[in-house]
């Protein structure tokens, strides 16, 4: 059985308590996550069906870095024992990875079965058992079949159907060793990259239009999901469902700014409340959401608002959806307000609100948008205690990235890691934020899409130079499995 959510570990004083000689909660989740297509390889192996990163990689142009592709990547497809070994030798607890919708369902529908792809996932499962590892699987990472995309992708009702009979399937087919699932991951960047600015795949551009259709048929694909696990399979499998949500935290440029306080609700409230509200709350999208976007199309001409209503019937499906929070975070930002003059309209034109680096802060080597900001972490896991009825928290992506060439000794990403647990740490005993779980992205070096291969987030090298892709753990692989044999922070000369 899934474990129930417990209460926060009693506060200590403030005063007399020293993060760094604070241990975790008992049972705690220490995990690592990849996504199917990044570490996979296998593009077309075995009756896989093409993705719409498979295509997207494939066309000319300059879409991702040096035109280089996942048709490879770390070989996860063919060498699966080889990433195993890199769980045990870090002793997670937990793996979170994802699923490939065409690997499984060639076309997306379950007209055809791929055997193939079902018999890996299922060696995945089973081999992660064996070891005493908790699966957290992921229905959806950006990687939607690409024979749905053909029909209209994340843009029509169909795909809400396809991806609800997909679900359906992973649950029957996985559900009896699956207990924690996420329906998908990060919708805001599948929207917004996906469908409004056309930098990711499917490379769909449609601005001010684009991200607001998709996110809409995420979220009902998202609440079907759920209907289905909680009315067919909850009582026999016991398991959770989730999804999971990326946001950065936001501070005021000017913080005695009236007008960058109030560009920070909107920029929080178009990126993690746009999906949260609906989910965790009241079905329905934040009224910030509602009512800028309102003024703006009807300024711009529009008959009606741009951003899609839910019907009172779908807002009381949509609502309660979630059986733990799961998030994705990296960076923080300063936001100052940002008059909108373009008569074209767009996501970032509605919530003008401009994201500002504080120069101050340190950036990942491999990621120029990543500034080092573990207290953000912080401020923002209070926010979700504060907002959303005080939830059971996985924090199921944190990670910093080195630049190809990539050093073995990677100090600065341990000291990224080592701050941000103590941050977390902060969060659970000063705060009360009921943190559950934590994922490292990544377990491998992989292919970090647009980025290709040279934005390296591994806690193991892999040597894409060697046919063999041999993974070799960086120091922060050793460092953080110090961390989970002792549940907590270790110092340096421990």
């Amino acid at each position: 059985m899934a474990s129930a959510p417990s209460t926060a570990p009693s506060t200590p004083a403030y005063c007399n308590w020293n993060p760094e000689d604070a241990s975790f909660p008992e049972q705690f989740a220490w995990g690592a996550s990849t996504a199917a297509y990044q570490i996979e390889g296998g593009w077309d192996a075995d009756g896989k069906g093409p993705s719409v990163w498979d295509t997207f990689t494939h066309q000319a142009g300059e879409r991702v870095f040096e035109n280089q592709t996942g048709d490879v990547a770390c070989s996860s497809y063919t060498l699966w024992e080889e990433d195993l070994k890199c769980i045990k030798q870090l002793g997670l607890t937990h793996y979170r990875f994802s699923l490939s919708w065409s690997r499984l369902l060639p076309d997306g529908t379950t007209g055809f079965v791929n055997q193939k792809g079902v018999d890996y996932y299922n060696k995945v499962i089973d081999s992660l058992l064996d070891n005493s590892v908790t699966p957290m699987v992921t229905l959806y990472h950006f990687d939607l079949p690409q024979s749905l995309e053909d029909q209209g992708g994340w843009k029509s009702h169909a795909t809400v159907e396809a991806f609800d009979a997909y679900a359906h399937f992973c649950f029957q087919t996985f559900g009896d060793r699956v207990q924690l699932w996420l329906t998908i991951n990060e919708p805001y960047i599948v929207a917004e990259l996906g469908y409004e600015q056309g930098t990711m795949a499917p490379g769909v551009k449609e601005l001010g239009t684009g991200a607001y259709l998709s996110a809409h048929n995420m979220i009902k694909a998202h609440a079907a999901a759920w209907h289905t696990y909680d009315r067919v399979f909850r009582k026999q499998q016991g398991g959770l469902v989730s999804i999971a949500l990326n946001s950065d935290w936001a501070e005021p440029f000017q913080p005695h700014s009236l007008a960058d306080q109030e560009a920070v609700n909107r920029h929080i409230g178009f990126c993690l409340d746009w999906f949260a509200t609906p989910i965790f709350l009241n079905g329905d999208y934040p009224v910030v959401m509602k009512s800028r976007i309102s003024a703006m199309s009807k300024k711009q001409g529009y008959p009606s608002s741009r951003l899609p209503e839910f019907t009172e019937e779908e807002k009381m499906t949509i609502k309660g959806t979630a059986d733990f929070f799961a998030l994705n975070y990296y960076t923080t930002r300063k936001i100052k307000h940002q008059d909108y003059l373009d008569s074209q309209p767009s996501r970032a034109g509605d919530t003008e609100a401009e994201q500002v680096m504080d120069l101050s802060w340190p950036v990942a080597t491999g990621s120029s948008w990543l500034a080092v900001v573990p207290w953000g972490l912080r401020n923002l896991l209070k926010y979700i205690k504060d907002t959303y009825n005080h939830p059971i928290i996985y924090i199921t992506e944190n990670g910093f990235s080195q630049s190809d060439p990539a050093p073995l000794d990677d100090s600065q990403r341990w000291e990224y890691f080592r701050l941000t647990l103590q941050e977390i740490l902060k969060a659970i005993y000063i705060d009360g934020v009921r943190v559950k779980g934590y994922f490292v992205w990544s377990l491998l070096d992989n292919f970090e899409w647009t980025c290709g291969y040279s934005s390296r987030f591994g806690l193991f090298h892999v040597d894409y130079e060697n046919p063999a892709l041999p993974r070799v753990p960086y120091k922060s692989a050793t460092e953080y499995a110090k961390v989970i044999a002792n549940n907590r922070p270790v110092n340096s000369h421990e």
